[in-house]
């Protein structure tokens, strides 16, 4: 049983990653590579640092290689082709971290993290799906968010990196929390007060993440980039991010509907075959 979750959610995590990286490649990599070019101009900037998964890991990645060809272009004649061969490797490995992010998230939330909490997510089958999505984003990106909102390529912040994984993690966690706490009070009551009860409930976990928030450290940020940049890069994280949720629990969805449909064949089967060896 657990493994046929487990391939479920990888098959579900190689679609919606594929989906994700090759937004990386076609779209971000592009804008990044631009940001990165006003930032030289402006001064000198640093490569943008991880806190949104791999949508910003990979940001930070297409502004050091864009920064490295930068430095060719001012020596050999070959600095066009350089920089041509250095994108096509950046957008593979876009791609390729596109979908190994998927796999990771589509084997460890859809496949194992499904199996134990299946029984507990209320809704049909594809419902479950894009709720535990909706956790799951939550608990990755949206509540370290709070604390740590996702930064275009190119901003020097005043926390050391230390200090943000630590408080990443920990909005993980509590993130985490909040959705499991919110599915519990769901279920408790659901049937002693009604739906609308269950979903205000449902609800009020949620404002644990104001706590951490409030008494979390400020990260003062600087940037040399245009504001209107700054936001479309930002927004294209977000977009990312949330994307690749959907992406995963449409994958997922399907795949759980198809294997629903699968079963009473199987059934038929296993029967026939037991009527035959009995005959």
């Amino acid at each position: 049983m657990l493994t046929s979750h487990l391939k479920r959610g990888v098959k579900a995590g190689v679609v919606a990653g594929l989906a994700f990286g090759l937004l990386l490649a076609l779209v971000a990599n592009p804008l990044v590579a631009f940001a990165d070019e006003l930032g030289h101009e402006g001064g000198d900037i640093d490569g943008g640092i991880a806190e949104s998964g791999t949508g910003e890991h990979h940001e930070t990645d297409g502004g050091h290689h864009h920064g490295a060809d930068g430095g060719h272009h001012g020596g050999a004649g070959d600095g066009p082709h350089e920089s041509v061969v250095s994108s096509t490797v950046t957008n593979g490995v876009s791609v390729l971290s596109g979908v190994l992010w998927g796999i990771l998230l589509g084997g460890v939330v859809f496949g194992f993290a499904f199996y134990l909490l299946e029984p507990a997510i209320p809704g049909t089958e594809g419902t479950k799906s894009y709720l535990l999505a909706a956790a799951g984003f939550v608990t990755v990106s949206g509540a370290p968010w709070l604390v740590l909102p996702p930064r275009p390529p190119g901003v020097s912040q005043s926390l050391p990196t230390e200090t943000r994984t630590l408080l990443y993690g920990g909005m993980m966690a509590v993130g985490a929390l909040a959705c499991l706490l919110s599915g519990y009070a769901y279920q408790r009551l659901r049937e002693r007060r009604g739906r609308g009860a269950a979903v205000l409930a449902a609800a009020l976990p949620f404002g644990l993440l104001a706590v951490p928030t409030a008494f979390a450290p400020a990260n003062s940020v600087e940037s040399a980039l245009p504001p209107d940049l700054a936001t479309g890069l930002v927004g294209m994280t977000v977009f990312g991010q949330a994307l690749l949720w959907v992406l995963l629990a449409g994958a997922h969805a399907r795949l759980s509907h198809h294997s629903v449909e699968d079963r009473p064949s199987d059934v038929a089967s296993d029967r026939s075959d037991v009527s035959v060896t009995a005959d």
